[in-house]
């Protein structure tokens, strides 16, 4: 008998022999990641544009500084100096920014996406070794579960912005309640974010996961089995939120320039 020695080469960066554009996929999520993070962030130091009658854009919900007659802690403050960039989204977006950037759907898709690690399955990667999650910066990924608790907090703040949206006030300052397209807009966008968020692993683990015996604890099984079922359309609802989002600060930010019209459907 006659031992035959294999020996195992890894591919270069970008080799493989898959058939077909399997560079696909990542090209598409860079060229969406890049473009929402780039509206996202100037849209975010815009500070104009982001009311429209009773409706909030959600990118500066809660607007803790900012509109004296509408924040919650009046305008911004004299001490701050004049030099630093100011608006109300600057002071809340690092909550459902860090939220997204260590979700663990999202991980898989800019990992390869924008630092090739892999391109795809079965593709050569530019790095030889794999330290994985447990170093620096890396490491930091871990804090997505409390982030989860954050996030949770803004879908209240978001579903009150849509309860809001229900609400105009007329030329004589007389409040009735009504239905605008912006309404329907801001609703969609807390049903898609609330999808996303309550379809998350780390919700997943938080509700039953951590449980050795779930079927001792009914509450947190049949929690964990909703949870579970959600979290198998997880990437669906972090790409359809993620456009959600960004279209709701743009029909805001239009309407208030007077370049779209918000139809009143009641």
């Amino acid at each position: 008998m006659t031992l035959t020695q294999i020996t195992m080469k890894q591919r270069g960066f970008g080799q493989t022999m898959r058939q077909g554009a399997w560079w696909s996929k990542s090209l598409v999520v860079l060229l969406v990641l890049s473009a929402f993070v780039v509206y996202s962030t100037w849209a975010a130091f815009q500070g104009v544009h982001y009311r429209f009658g009773p409706y909030l854009s959600p990118f500066y919900s809660p607007e803790i500084l900012g509109d004296a007659t509408y924040s919650w802690f009046g305008a911004k403050p004299s001490w701050l100096p004049a030099w630093l960039p100011f608006t109300p989204a600057l002071l809340i977006l690092w909550a459902p920014g860090g939220f997204r950037f260590t979700c663990y759907y999202y991980r898989g898709a800019y990992y390869k996406a924008f630092w090739g690690d892999p391109p795809a399955c079965a593709v050569g990667e530019p790095r030889k070794s794999y330290r994985g999650e447990h170093s620096f910066p890396l490491i930091m990924q871990n804090i997505h579960r409390f982030f989860l608790y954050v996030a949770l907090l803004f879908l209240i703040f978001l579903a009150h912005d849509a309860w809001k949206a229900l609400w105009f006030t007329d030329a004589a300052g007389a409040t009735s309640f009504g239905i605008g397209v912006g309404t329907l807009v801001l609703t969609m966008n807390v049903i898609l974010l609330g999808s996303y968020t309550l379809s998350c692993h780390s919700l997943r683990h938080l509700v039953g996961g951590r449980i050795d015996q779930l079927s001792a604890a009914p509450v947190c099984q049949k929690a964990h089995q909703c949870a579970s079922s959600m979290n198998r359309r997880h990437g669906l609802f972090a790409w359809l939120s993620l456009f959600w989002v960004a279209f709701s600060d743009i029909y805001v930010r239009l309407c208030s320039m007077g370049i779209w019209t918000d139809w009143r459907i009641i």
